[in-house]
C-alpha cells in the first residue's frame, strides 16, 4: 500500500515537472521567434499616420512581440497591423 503511494506521488510529481518544464520552453521558443530590426526593415519614425504605438504588436512602453530590441512608440515596421477599434 505504501509503495503504491509513492508510485503514484511520483507520477503526479513527474507530470507537474513535465508541465512547468513544457511552458518555460515554450515562452523561451516564443522569445526567441523574434526577428530583427533590420528584417522587419524597421524605421524609427512613423509611415504617415502608422505607428508602433498603434501596432497590435506593440508592447508598451519600448517593446514590439516580433521585433526584437527597443522599439520606440513612434517607429513603424512592415509588420504593422492597426490596432482593432
Amino acid at each position: 500500500m505504501k509503495d503504491s503511494f509513492h508510485a503514484k506521488r511520483r507520477m503526479l510529481l513527474g507530470v507537474g515537472f513535465a508541465a512547468v518544464g513544457g511552458a518555460v520552453c515554450a515562452r523561451a521558443a516564443a522569445q526567441q521567434s523574434k526577428i530583427s530590426k533590420d528584417q522587419a526593415k524597421y524605421q524609427d519614425k512613423p509611415k504617415g499616420e502608422q505607428r508602433c504605438d498603434g501596432c497590435a504588436h506593440f508592447l508598451a512602453p519600448e517593446s514590439c512581440k516580433l521585433v526584437e530590441g527597443k522599439i520606440s512608440p513612434a517607429g513603424w515596421c512592415t509588420l504593422y497591423i492597426a490596432k482593432p477599434k
